[in-house]
């Protein structure tokens, strides 16, 4: 049986996939020893979506106040977020 913390990683990683645009899911990676987040992209708007989604997410689930939701999503987001597209220049 999961416990509450591997459900939450699950579901973060499969909603960054979903939200970012990738057909990739937890699955994928979960026994990857390499950088996998480097594979993956996604845009500044994207990550934002994420991240504000991820702050609401944890705040409901582990029953966290606002500031401690915001930093585990930010640390969340350093250690297992995708890589931010540059922005082209025309």
């Amino acid at each position: 049986m999961k416990d509450k913390k591997q459900i939450l990683v699950e579901t973060l990683l499969n909603k960054m996939f979903e939200i970012a645009g990738h057909q990739v899911t937890y699955d994928d990676i979960k026994d990857r020893k390499d950088e996998w987040y480097r594979e993956y992209t996604m845009t500044e708007e994207q990550s934002k979506e994420w991240c504000d989604w991820g702050e609401k997410y944890i705040k409901k689930t582990l029953k966290f106040p606002k500031i401690l939701a915001r930093r585990e999503m930010i640390m969340f987001d350093l250690n297992y977020g995708l890589t931010i597209k540059g922005v082209d220049k025309a």
